[in-house]
């Protein structure tokens, strides 16, 4: 990502640009526009000049700033793609989200690994995805999750319970709930880990939100877990998603002998299927020493 840090100005700029981008689309060209151009210089492009009476990128500006101290005011981390907050593994992905909001501890480098599934759960399905972020804490990873009922709950509980680090990645906005009925784990992973949203913070959920947020995830995770799911199971974005980004998926064996898109997927390159919990370990313990490799030759490279 070829942007150096922004300053306060550059971030007010960034607001004031995305509240007046209405689509997914517009978001994507705003992105590759910024690789280009710094956020005051593009709302100035779009925006005009000053006249003798006012200047429309300053007014533009002073009206987001308010907005951004307000948010903080509350507690919530407001995130820009070129602050170096901005986790640095979302940088890799096309499609990263311009802005984040945050509660919690916000790691730029956060070596964490997704664990997905679906919301009507089965109690084998639980089962696995308590080990599987168990196992996960006690190799020093943070626990990915999307903070739904189901897998994602069960994945959350385990690893606070485990006393590890989750990470929730949502799809409404930093202060709603949903379900409502993880109002409380809500607040536990945003005290003991972190709460990420792409979303601004009062938007509810609606039929785009879940899919933007499952790509946001695959790109902050180094891998993705599919514990469980359904054939039209908002899991298989994420399974897409992350094959897109170039992310390894690891498939639970149901998920194969229950789906046509999990068997579709399976073929896909650095796609793997793990018939249990110590499978799946064995795959991300592999796929951290290729990690590890892949870091130590970029060392010695730079």
């Amino acid at each position: 990502m070829a942007v150096s840090r922004w300053d306060d100005r550059e971030r007010a700029a960034m607001v004031a640009l995305l509240r007046r981008t209405s689509t997914e689309q517009g978001e994507r060209d705003l992105v590759q526009r910024l690789d280009e151009a710094s956020p005051v210089a593009v709302l100035r492009e779009r925006l005009g000049s000053a006249d003798l009476f006012s200047d429309p990128v300053e007014d533009a500006m002073a009206g987001a700033a308010e907005e951004i101290a307000s948010w903080e005011q509350d507690g919530i981390h407001v995130l820009t793609m070129g602050d170096d907050r901005y986790p640095h593994r979302l940088c890799d992905v096309f499609d990263r989200p311009p802005l984040l909001f945050a509660r919690g501890t916000v790691l730029a480098e956060d070596d964490g690994v997704a664990v997905v599934g679906s919301r009507t759960v089965s109690p084998q399905g639980r089962s696995l995805a308590t080990e599987l972020a168990t196992r996960l804490v006690e190799r020093g990873l943070t626990v990915v999750s999307g903070l739904a009922a189901g897998v994602d709950t069960a994945a959350h509980q385990a690893a606070l319970r485990a006393g590890g680090r989750t990470v929730a990645v949502i799809g409404t906005g930093i202060r709603r709930h949903f379900p409502p009925e993880n109002r409380d784990l809500h607040r536990e992973v945003a005290e003991r880990g972190a709460v990420f949203s792409q979303f601004w913070p009062d938007r509810a959920p609606d039929k785009t939100t879940f899919p933007l947020r499952n790509g946001t995830m695959s790109g902050y995770s180094l891998a993705t877990i599919i514990v469980e799911a359904g054939e039209r199971s908002g899991t298989r974005i994420q399974a897409r998603k992350a094959v897109e980004h170039g992310r390894p998926v690891i498939l639970m064996r149901s998920v194969i002998e229950r789906t046509e898109w999990g068997r579709i997927t399976a073929d896909r390159p650095d796609v793997h299927v793990a018939e249990d919990v110590c499978g799946a370990i064995a795959i991300v313990d592999d796929l951290l020493d290729r990690h590890k490799q892949l870091e130590r030759f970029l060392s010695r490279m730079g």
